[in-house]
């Protein structure tokens, strides 16, 4: 049953073959046997269902990233700082899924705040891929070959990848702000779905990059993305951002001879491996075999990409710290001689070396010496590599690109690179959807001679979820990439 997609197990459920307290029990057995890979910082001991025999989702288990406000259930963004915080409110996308009759399952790791690309900075430890771990599962109907080797999970929303991929849910929030669903998604072997900008409440996210955040999804097919989608789309009051969309229909029979698919020759860079390009090149492929025209097109301010959201990002984030002082939110050192002492101490102890380094730059670039020099600088970026957008979409209907430039790295080797590294090697391909707005989505396509997955990004003009899901939908069923199944 844990290895079924939404319909099938939805299906199940109204036929009373399984009862939704059963399986959430099943789910409940999985976080067990899955625990060594730290997935969840929290589990979900209570079963709480609003049913709801309207929606597909109805009983189904699904799993949220700690950054999400979740009512009555402790909420820590992985920091020392939260360790103890319980919202008096749900996120709205946490309410809509609630609504549709989910189960929460339980909270995944991330790293600190969500500033990283490995989970391996959440104060609870790194959070480690099924794909070469020492779990017992199989690839489609194959036992892996290889010997284990320990695996970085993709952040920063590792956990909620590991969940899926093990099945352990069948769905889970993660947020994305500059590739954060879409790279665990690629190096876990699932769907990994960034939504536009708008189209989804922030909420109750906890902020990390306000103009560039959005609740993400991932799940093991695009189908099941597409309902989750459905779900938790649209316009909220609580959020002046969002705006008022449609919910999709996946087109399953779609015609790809009308298709204008873009290669952009920028994306080839420095650094990605040979399995990656290959994997690139088989789905250009496939798509020509299938009637899609493709064609190479060039966006100019690509690699300055990752530049430009490092300033952008630091700057946003400078600022959504400084509500984490011990005073209004967050841990308090025990300092009772002087205000400043005890903000200073506050953050000192609570929060990572990576955060601290983010909020000093942050401000750093805004000062007033240094305003006009970074900050007003990378908007300018920013809005020319919004310009790139413009102008392709005027030409192709959707782009093709790698989603990471590598398979999942052996985690101590990416441990040697510090943060800003590892989040410029592994954000490159997946950080300009960000800039631009544009819904992207990551799919599985092929198993690397490692015997670990290797995927593809198609990102689509804003808005266009349904052509985008629709070719992402094709492409899964030409592939037929490998379920990865857990061994009891």
């Amino acid at each position: 049953m844990l290895s079924l997609g939404i319909k099938e197990v939805s299906q199940s459920l109204k036929n009373n073959i399984i009862k939704p307290k059963e399986l959430y029990k099943e789910c409940l057995n999985r976080t067990a046997l899955i625990n060594s890979l730290n997935a969840f910082i929290s589990i979900s001991n209570e079963f709480e269902f609003q049913e709801n025999e309207n929606s597909v989702l109805n009983g189904i288990p699904v799993a949220i990233k700690d950054n999400f406000c979740t009512k009555n259930f402790k909420t820590t963004c992985g920091s020392k700082m939260l360790v103890d915080f319980v919202p008096p409110y749900n996120a709205t996308v946490v309410d809509k899924l609630l609504d549709a009759g989910s189960v929460i399952l339980g909270k995944c790791n991330l790293d600190e705040f969500a500033m990283g690309a490995g989970t391996v900075d959440s104060i609870y430890g790194p959070t480690k891929n099924i794909w070469g771990s020492d779990l017992k599962y199989s690839i489609g109907k194959e036992l892996p070959k290889k010997k284990p080797c320990l695996r970085i999970a993709g952040g920063s929303s590792g956990g909620s990848a590991v969940a899926v991929a093990t099945g352990t849910c069948f769905a889970a929030l993660g947020s994305d702000s500059g590739g954060s669903t879409r790279n665990p998604a690629s190096y876990c072997g699932i769907v990994g779905f960034k939504p536009t900008y708008s189209s989804i409440s922030r909420h109750g996210l906890i902020p990390l990059v306000n103009s560039m955040d959005v609740p993400g999804i991932l799940t093991r097919n695009v189908e099941d993305a597409s309902f989750i989608y459905n779900t938790i789309c649209g316009i909220d009051p609580k959020d002046a951002t969002t705006v008022n969309v449609n919910k999709i229909t996946l087109n399953k029979n779609l015609n790809c001879h009308k298709l204008r698919i873009g290669i952009p020759k920028e994306y080839y860079c420095k650094g990605m491996s040979s399995d990656v390009v290959e994997t690139w090149k088989y789905v250009e492929k496939v798509l020509e075999e299938g009637g899609v025209t493709i064609q190479s097109v060039s966006m100019p301010h690509t690699p300055y990409s990752i530049a430009c959201y490092s300033v952008l990002n630091q700057c946003e984030v400078a600022s959504n710290m400084a509500r984490y002082d011990g005073l209004r939110y967050g841990q308090r050192a025990d300092v009772d001689h002087s205000t400043n002492q005890m903000y200073s101490e506050s953050r000192s102890q609570s929060l990572n070396s990576v955060v601290r380094g983010r909020i000093l730059a942050g401000n750093y670039f805004l000062l007033q010496k240094n305003y006009h020099k970074y900050f007003l600088q990378a908007l300018k970026i920013r809005q020319l590599i919004c310009e790139d957008f413009r102008k392709v979409w005027e030409v192709v209907d959707i782009l093709l690109t790698p989603t990471t430039l590598t398979e999942a790295p052996i985690f101590e080797d990416f441990i040697k690179h510090d943060n800003r590294e590892q989040c410029a090697l592994n954000d490159y391909c997946t950080q300009s959807a960000n800039m631009s707005g544009c819904p992207a989505i990551s799919i599985p396509i092929r198993i690397s001679e490692n015997e670990m997955p290797l995927s593809i990004q198609l990102m689509a003009p804003n808005y266009n979820e349904e052509s985008l899901l629709s070719l992402a939908y094709w492409i899964e069923k030409e592939v037929q990439f490998p379920l990865l199944r857990i061994l009891q």
